[in-house]
Parts: C-alpha cells; sequence; structure tokens
C-alpha cells in the first residue's frame, strides 16, 4: 500500500461540497496546516516530520487534478515555510464587511492572527489591521476615533502612514474588541488604562504593549508591536564603527561601573543595551535582568518583569537583584532619583550596571543625573561610559539621486571640520519604497568613555559645554556621525538635519 506522502493525490475529489474545483481555496486553513503539519505551497505540498495522512490527503484533495510535488521539510523548515505562506494572506476585503457584535474569545490565551480568520467581522477588521502592522515592520499602530468615523495609522521607519480611514466602521466595537484582547477593562472609559497583547503571526511570536487614552470621540488606542522572533542584530549592521565597536567590547568587559545608553523613544537603545548584554555574557558571570517589557528571550540569562501595579518598579527590581549574588544588571531604564541612587550604589558595591535614560545626548546624561539628585562625586565614580544614538532613515538604493554639495550643503561639512564628498545623494521615490525615497533605518551612535580629565570636570561640576569639549571632537558628536552617512551616501542631509539637528 502506497504511503498517503509518496501519492497525495489518491483520494478522489469531492466536486460537490463546499472545496469543489471552481471554489477550492488557495491555502489550508492555518490552523489545519500548523497542526497537520502540511502546507499548500502553489502547487507543492510541503510536509513537515509530523505530517499527518489527514493533512497529505486534504491537501492532494485540493490540489487534484493537477500534478503534485511533495517535499519533506525539517522542523525548522517548515516552521520557516509556514511564516512565509500565511504572513501574505490578505486582509479579506474589509470594505465589505457588514458589522454585527461579537463576542470574542478570552484575552487570557496567545491568539494566532492567521488563525480566526472566520471570526466575526469585527474581529477580522482588528486581525487585519494588526496583520499587516506586524508584516510591514511597524513598530506601533495607532487607532484613532474622529468625529467622521475611525482612523488607523502605523508608524515604520520612525514615520506614521494612514492604513485606514473609514466612517461606516462601529468605532466602539473596534476598541472594545482591543481592549478585550488586551484585558483591559471595557466599562471604564473614563481613565487611561495599559495592557498586552500576546499574538503570533505564522509562528513568529508578537507582543504588543497596549495603551488606551479617552478622547473627545471615544478611547484613542495605541498599540507598540514588538517583534520577539526577530532576533538581535550583529553590531556591524547596528551601523556601528569598527573604532565604536572595540569601545563597546572594552566597556562590557569592565567589572563595575554604570553604562547608559541615551535617546529618544524608539531610538534603539534597548537593542544596543541587549548586545552589550551578548558582549558581557560568559560562564563565569551572573547576569540579571530588569525591564518593561522583556523585548527579546536571551539564553542564560535570569530576566525579569517590571509590574508597578504590585510594587515591583524598577527601584524595587533592582534592590532585589542585588540580592542574587550578580556579576552583570540590565535596568530597562532610570526614570527616578531612587532608581539612579540605587544603580549608583550597586555600582560602587561591584556591579556592572547598563541602563537607558532619556538625554539629548551623552554629555547630557551627566546634566539628567544631576537632575534626578546624584552628587557628582556619585557620578564621577560609577559613570564608565555612555552612548547616545539616533535612527535615521536609509536612502532606497533603487532611486536615490547624486548631485554636487551646494553653498549650504558644504558649510555643514566645513564647519564640522569633515572633507567635502564629490556628491551626496538625496530621495526621490519610486515602486520599490512606495514613492517614500528610504528604505529601513541605519544607527548613528555618539559614544564617551568616562577617563580621568573628564571624570574630575564631572566633580567639579563643570557646565555641559566643558564637559562636551573634553570628551568629543566634531566627528564623534551625532550630527559629526550624520554627516559621515551622508558622504557614504547611506543617507541624505535633510534626514540627518530632521533628525539631529545641526548641533556642533
Amino acid at each position: 500500500m502506497a504511503s498517503p506522502r509518496s501519492d497525495p493525490t489518491t483520494a478522489a475529489p469531492d466536486d460537490t461540497g463546499p472545496d469543489s474545483p471552481g471554489t477550492r481555496p488557495a491555502r489550508l486553513p492555518f490552523a489545519f496546516a500548523r497542526d497537520n503539519q502540511v502546507i499548500l505551497d502553489g502547487s507543492r505540498i510541503l510536509a513537515g516530520p509530523a505530517a499527518t495522512s489527514l493533512g497529505l490527503r486534504e491537501a492532494g484533495r485540493r490540489l487534484a487534478p493537477r500534478p503534485v510535488d511533495c517535499v519533506d521539510e525539517t522542523a525548522a523548515g517548515f516552521e520557516m515555510a509556514l511564516t512565509r505562506v500565511y504572513q501574505t494572506t490578505e486582509d479579506g476585503g474589509d470594505d465589505a464587511l457588514s458589522f454585527d457584535l461579537e463576542d470574542g474569545p478570552g484575552s487570557a490565551r496567545g491568539r494566532d492572527l492567521l488563525e480566526e480568520a472566520g471570526d466575526a467581522p469585527v474581529i477580522q477588521l482588528v486581525n487585519g489591521l494588526l496583520r499587516r502592522a506586524v508584516t510591514a515592520g511597524a513598530s506601533d499602530l495607532h487607532v484613532e476615533p474622529y468625529e467622521g468615523g475611525l482612523r488607523a495609522r502605523m508608524r515604520i521607519d520612525g514615520f506614521l502612514q494612514t492604513v485606514m480611514d473609514r466612517s461606516d466602521v462601529p468605532v466602539k466595537r473596534v476598541v472594545s474588541r482591543l481592549k478585550v484582547m488586551a484585558g483591559l477593562d471595557i466599562a471604564e472609559t473614563r481613565l487611561p488604562q495599559d495592557g498586552r497583547i500576546p499574538l503570533s503571526l505564522g509562528g513568529r511570536m508578537i507582543d504588543t504593549r497596549v495603551s488606551s487614552l479617552p478622547g473627545n470621540y471615544g478611547e484613542r488606542i495605541v498599540l507598540r508591536i514588538l517583534d520577539r522572533s526577530s532576533g538581535l542584530m550583529p553590531l556591524d549592521a547596528l551601523g556601528l564603527s569598527e573604532t565604536q565597536q572595540r569601545l563597546l567590547a572594552r566597556l562590557s568587559a569592565l567589572p563595575n561601573g554604570i553604562i547608559l545608553a541615551t535617546g529618544p523613544t524608539g531610538s534603539g537603545k534597548t537593542t544596543t543595551l541587549y548586545s552589550l548584554l551578548k558582549l558581557a555574557n560568559r560562564d563565569e558571570r551572573n547576569i540579571v535582568t530588569v525591564e518593561d517589557p522583556i523585548e527579546y528571550d536571551l539564553p542564560s540569562i535570569s530576566q525579569s518583569q517590571i509590574n508597578a501595579e504590585i510594587g515591583m518598579t524598577f527601584a524595587a527590581g533592582l534592590r532585589a537583584t542585588l540580592r542574587q549574588d550578580p556579576d552583570v544588571i540590565l535596568v530597562g531604564e532610570i526614570r527616578d532619583g531612587e532608581t539612579a541612587t540605587t544603580a549608583a550604589q550597586a555600582a560602587l558595591t561591584g556591579h556592572l550596571v547598563f541602563s537607558s535614560l532619556h538625554a539629548n545626548g551623552s554629555v547630557g546624561a551627566v546634566v539628567r543625573l544631576r537632575d534626578l539628585g546624584l552628587d557628582n562625586f556619585l557620578i564621577a565614580a560609577t559613570l564608565r561610559g555612555v552612548i547616545a544614538q539616533r535612527l535615521l532613515r536609509r536612502l532606497c538604493p533603487h532611486c536615490k539621486t547624486a548631485h554636487p554639495p551646494g553653498a549650504a550643503e558644504t558649510a555643514h561639512f566645513q564647519h564640522h571640520d569633515l572633507p567635502l564628498p564629490d556628491e551626496i545623494y538625496d530621495a526621490e521615490g519610486c515602486e520599490q519604497c512606495d514613492g517614500i525615497g528610504y528604505a529601513g533605518r541605519i544607527g548613528i551612535f555618539e559614544m564617551i568613555e568616562v577617563g580621568e580629565a573628564l571624570r574630575e570636570a564631572i566633580d567639579r561640576g563643570a557646565a555641559e559645554s566643558e564637559m562636551k569639549s573634553i570628551a568629543l571632537d566634531a566627528t564623534e558628536t551625532l550630527f559629526g556621525q550624520g554627516l559621515g552617512q551622508v558622504a557614504s551616501g547611506e543617507t541624505s542631509l535633510a534626514e540627518t538635519l530632521r533628525v539631529v539637528g545641526d548641533v556642533a
């Protein structure tokens, strides 16, 4: 008797049912494909190591009477194929939907966005928005009620793009659906709320932080999207120069002190800190993190989640980690004087502390720590290095246009004592980049290592301008790094001025 895998077309097609040849779907339902380890990929059947006879027969039935190739996949290959085939599912024709009130499943379990396509239209619309944001690589999704209906925008490469603006959508039901998924109180519409939604998309683990804010026309919902399966980028892919990579390696090997990453929200501080952790991770070191949220799972590292509602704040978590015999501690963010003081005390007692801080530049971190209440001598004694960073949009390689630098552009390079390139590039826009002119982003970094001269200046309370002249030359500033990317053709001068500004 032939194996079902060797001849998946042996089952006769049933042309009388809903899956008759005229209406046969292009894909198996996602949940069926995942559970039975069988994927329809064009005219091929991809079979995982645990493929079932039922799955193979159904796949063969749907492809009959066409010729069929059955390809055996490894477990990892099957997961990759599942993501590739199903993450391109269309949104299901939202414009033609009629909306009815629905009772969604409980919010406690993880959801797969590809598994609920047959549910009520409101669920289908919400899933479509989330799926579109995830597949586009958006960092945030905004759901905004207004007088004329509901608008949805997603942030890609730092810019918001409108993906839906409709007047026929039941706003309250869409908002309620998102709140139910996030475990929020749908009866409370007067106060802001925060929650999270664990999702998966074709095998990719996605975590979303959800924030609701009351407004004139209903609650506004913003979702921060974290793709846990994306993994950490290597240091050279972040945009770090070889000199900067060597500095990071040296900082991560220090026995004690505080190392800070600074920059605005969404500038990649967490990614840089995790890269430092990977450099510092050795078998003889005990590494503990306190984060909000835990964005990446790091093997052999103990990670703890902040929960302010029950008193698990950054300061409380940091104090608790000191009783865990740590060598290296990562604190997600220094937000207040208590956390700053505890971090400094941890550094004084022989621990290496990584954290992030909101400041405009590397030297600005010293001013911010002073503002949080740390004494100058304590900052000088504990601070070992600061990394300030920004993300610049990368020019689309298909349509960027070159031209010789003009007078204004030449002045920027001359002011920072940088060699003037023969040509620089501007954004143009094409089909490849949807007319934007940019595709992806690249990091620029301003790094300082606290040496004796800078430590003495911090200890005596020197002004920021004096400390900057000691720690950095013009090429090492954020704008100087940005001009270097302009000269290499990676980005435009307009983008560098937009993100950094011409600050010496």
